[in-house]
Parts: C-alpha cells; sequence; structure tokens
C-alpha cells in the first residue's frame, strides 16, 4: 500500500523527463531508480524524495510557501551580499531571537511567580535530528546511480559514438555560451529554483497540452535527425562505390 501512495508524483516525474529527452542524446527510457531490499522485494528510491516532491507539486500550500519564500530570500540575498556574510547575518538573527524569546520566559515565570515550565525549547532539543543510515545509504545508491549514467552519456557524446547526438550537444553547448554571457551563475539558479517550484505545477495541471505541443516537435526533430542521418550515410557509402 505505502508503494501506490508514491506512484502519481514518481511517475509524472519520469513521464515528464523521459518525453523531454527520448528524441535528444540518450535514446533510453527514464525510470524510477529502484534498489533490493534485504527481504528480496523492491523499493523505489523516488520514496525517499517524496518531502521534496510534495513542496515542489504544493501539496501543501502553506510549507511550500515558506519553504520557496525563504530559499528565494537567501539566493537573492547572495546576489548583494557575500555566502559568509549571509550565513552569519541569518544566524545572528535566529541567535538574537532565541535568546530574546528565552530571556522573556525567564522574566514572565519570574515576574508571574509560576513554577519553572522547564527550557522553553525543550521539545525541540529533544529532536532527533540523526540522519538514519538506511536513506542516507538509499540516496547515495540514487546519487551514484546518476554520476554513472552521466559519465557514461558525456563518454558517448563527446568520443562521438553517435554524430547526431554528438552534434546536438555541440548546438546546446553553442547555446550555452550565450546563456553564460547574458547571465551570471548566481542568476542561473535562481531562475532554476523558481521553476523547480512553477514548471511541475504548471506541466501536472495542462498535461494534456503540453503533451501534444512537445510531440508535434518530437515528430518534427526526428525528422530532421532521419534526413542528416541519411545524409550522413549516403555521404559515407560513396568512397566505398569509388574504391570498389
Amino acid at each position: 500500500m505505502q508503494s501506490e501512495s508514491y506512484t502519481a508524483p514518481e511517475q509524472l516525474v519520469a513521464d515528464t523527463v523521459n518525453t523531454l529527452l527520448r528524441n535528444g542524446a540518450s535514446s533510453k527510457p527514464l525510470s524510477p531508480p529502484v534498489v533490493s531490499s534485504s527481504d528480496g522485494s523492491h523499493k523505489y528510491l523516488w520514496s525517499t524524495l517524496d518531502p521534496l516532491v510534495e513542496l515542489i507539486y504544493w501539496r501543501d500550500p502553506k510549507k511550500s510557501g515558506i519553504v520557496f519564500g525563504s530559499v528565494l530570500g537567501i539566493l537573492l540575498s547572495l546576489t548583494y551580499v557575500s555566502l559568509i556574510s549571509v550565513i552569519a547575518y541569518l544566524s545572528l538573527a535566529i541567535l538574537t531571537g532565541t535568546i530574546s524569546f528565552r530571556v522573556y520566559k525567564t522574566v514572565l515565570q519570574a515576574v508571574q511567580k509560576t513554577t519553572s515550565d522547564g527550557h522553553p525549547f525543550k521539545d525541540i532539543l529533544e529532536l532527533d535530528l540523526t540522519l538514519p543510515q538506511e536513506k542516507v545509504r538509499e540516496m547515495t545508491d540514487l546519487a551514484v546511480a546518476h554520476l554513472n549514467a552521466a559519465a557514461c552519456e558525456l563518454r558517448r557524446l563527446f568520443l562521438v559514438e553517435d554524430l547526431v547526438d554528438s552534434i546536438k550537444f555541440g548546438v546546446l553547448l553553442w547555446c550555452l555560451t550565450y546563456v553564460g554571457a547574458w547571465f551570471n551563475g548566481m542568476t542561473l539558479i535562481i531562475i532554476a529554483f523558481v521553476a523547480l517550484f512553477t514548471l511541475p505545477k504548471v506541466y501536472e495541471t495542462n498535461k494534456v497540452q503540453i503533451d501534444q505541443n512537445i510531440d508535434l516537435v518530437r515528430s518534427k526533430i526526428a525528422e530532421i535527425s532521419s534526413k542528416i542521418k541519411a545524409t550522413i550515410r549516403v555521404g559515407g557509402k560513396k568512397p566505398e562505390e569509388k574504391k570498389e
């Protein structure tokens, strides 16, 4: 029953990536990565990303709004102030707030002459913040799997295993040179973060219309790619015919 609760978000992410990359450099469809458990059953590693998926798809608008606003504020502040200053000021603000609240509670108890209720942050101090080893191991396996796949794909592209795919990759790199000239690194991070919290929800809401447009673009790209490959094959056969 637990695996069914994760089907919708993880399959939607996989379908989105497959649709976008189906005619790109890699021809292998993506699927949610799995690992074998001790009892021989398979468990989707997407379940470990469920809190992040819930935030991205705004399942709880209050939580997603708090996370989105907080992180976006930090990223925007990094465009004007150094990372060390942002961390120092943010930590100082949190420390000032906790000290003020602690002093306030102590003075309030002294004025009211009430029995001490203990530390005001007792519940938070008793929270278990240790990372579960099983979760860390699953996330590590997922990261290693993606790194290995990326390394193999880059090797295939740079060593021109498929000429058309390498040309596409070259065009992408050429476009990135212009993107790098227009935006700095922090601006790209901010744009990527905003897109992370907007595009998945937009795609989920307008999945049918977006898929139709993507299919049209994909068919055009497939047609152009087939023509380029046919031209390359014809050009490669001519020297062999002359030799014969």
